[in-house]
C-alpha cells in the first residue's frame, strides 16, 4: 500500500479571533487524510491564541511568537513543517474540503517535484457560499515566464491559498521576505513561480478569499507600506528578468511599474524618481496616472495629496458598508 504524502497546512495568525475557528475547521475538513496543521500566532492581542489552542492535537500544532509580521510567522511555520507539499492559508481564508485532494491527485500524475499547482479562488465577505469566482488569464496552465508576464501586464492576482507548493520548490525559492509588509505575497510567489518548471492550473481545486478589511494592508497608506510596495515591485521584476530578458519581459515590467504609480503619485517624489530610473533602465518611460473627472475636480479644490486621501477614504467606506451588509445577511441566515 502506498502511503499518501504529507501536506503541511501553514497558518500565520494575528488578531484573528473572529475568523480563526472557521479557518482551522476548513483545514481539518480536508479530505486529504495525510496532513499536519501548524498555526503560528504572531503575538496577537486578542483571543486568537486561546481559540487556536482548542484545536491543539497530534495533527494541529500551535506556536506563539513575538509580533514580527506575517512573513516571519510563515517562515517559522515552514521551519516546523515536515510535509512534502505546502499549503499556505491565511487566518481568515477558507479551503473547500477537497481543495488539497484535487491538487494532490494532479501531483500524483506528474513525475517532477518542480511542477507548481494553482487553483481557483472566490472572493467573499462573510458568506463563503456567496463567493464570486471570476476566472482570469492566470486560470490556465502556463510556463513560469508566461505566468509572470500575464501577472504584470494584466495586473492580476492569485490568492496564496490557491497554491499547492512542493517542498522542493519551497526550499529552492527561499523564505518569505520579512522586510515586506505590502505585496509580500506578490514578491514571494513571483520567486516560487520562477523556481518552478511550469504552473499547472487545477480548476476544481477551490479556496475562498475573505475580503473583510481584516487584512487589507493594501488599503492603508504609510511610508513603510509604500517602501514595501516599491521593493516588492523591484524584486518581482528581478524574478521575471532572471528567467528572460527580452522585449516582452521588459514591457511587462514597465506595466507593473505603471500600475504602482497611483500609490506614490504625486507626493512621494523620492520613490517616483526611483521608479523613473528603473523604467529608464528597462528602456521605457512612464506617464503620470490619468485622473477621472471627479478626481480632477477634487484635486483642484483641495490639492493632489488631500484628493488622493479622500479617494482612498471613500473606497474604504464602500468596502466597510459592503462588509457590514453581508455580515447582517449572514447573521440572518440569508
Amino acid at each position: 500500500m502506498i502511503v499518501p504524502e504529507l501536506v503541511s497546512i501553514l497558518i500565520p495568525a494575528y488578531n484573528a479571533e473572529k475568523w480563526i475557528r472557521q479557518t482551522v475547521e476548513s483545514a481539518l475538513k480536508q479530505t486529504w487524510v495525510s496532513k499536519e496543521i501548524i498555526i503560528v500566532d504572531d503575538g496577537s492581542k486578542d483571543r486568537t491564541l486561546d481559540i487556536a489552542k482548542t484545536f491543539e492535537s497530534g495533527a494541529v500544532k500551535i506556536v506563539r511568537q513575538k509580533n514580527n509580521g506575517a512573513s516571519s510567522a510563515r517562515n517559522r511555520a515552514f521551519t516546523l513543517s515536515k510535509g512534502a507539499f505546502i499549503q499556505w492559508l491565511d487566518a481568515d481564508d477558507l479551503l473547500a474540503p477537497d481543495k488539497i485532494s484535487v491538487q494532490m491527485d494532479a501531483a500524483n500524475r506528474e513525475k517532477s517535484t518542480f511542477i507548481l499547482y494553482s487553483g481557483s479562488h472566490g472572493v467573499f465577505y462573510h458568506r463563503y457560499n456567496k463567493a464570486k469566482f471570476r476566472p482570469d488569464s492566470l486560470w490556465q496552465d502556463l510556463s513560469p515566464v508566461e505566468w509572470l508576464i500575464t501577472n504584470c501586464l494584466e495586473n492580476l492576482w492569485m490568492n496564496p491559498a490557491g497554491w499547492l507548493v512542493s517542498r522542493a520548490i519551497t526550499e529552492k525559492a527561499g523564505p518569505w521576505n520579512e522586510q515586506l509588509s505590502m505585496d509580500d505575497d506578490g514578491e514571494y510567489f513571483a520567486r516560487v513561480v520562477a523556481t518552478s518548471e511550469r504552473v499547472k492550473f487545477v480548476g476544481e481545486s477551490r479556496c475562498y478569499y475573505r475580503q473583510s478589511g481584516f487584512k487589507q494592508v493594501s488599503r492603508t497608506i504609510s511610508e513603510k507600506a509604500l517602501s514595501s510596495l516599491f521593493l516588492s515591485a523591484t524584486l518581482r521584476i528581478q524574478s521575471l528578468m532572471f528567467l528572460e530578458d527580452s522585449e516582452r519581459t521588459r514591457k511587462a515590467s514597465l506595466a507593473l511599474l505603471e500600475t504602482s504609480l497611483p500609490h506614490f503619485y504625486p507626493e512621494n517624489s523620492d520613490i517616483l524618481q526611483k521608479i523613473a530610473d528603473l523604467a529608464k533602465e528597462l528602456g521605457g518611460e512612464l506617464t503620470p496616472p490619468k485622473m477621472d473627472l471627479l478626481s480632477g475636480i477634487l484635486q483642484n479644490l483641495v490639492g493632489a495629496t488631500s484628493a488622493k486621501k479622500l479617494r482612498w477614504a471613500v473606497r474604504r467606506l464602500r468596502l466597510a458598508v459592503a462588509v457590514k451588509w453581508d455580515e447582517m445577511m449572514y447573521k440572518l441566515g440569508i
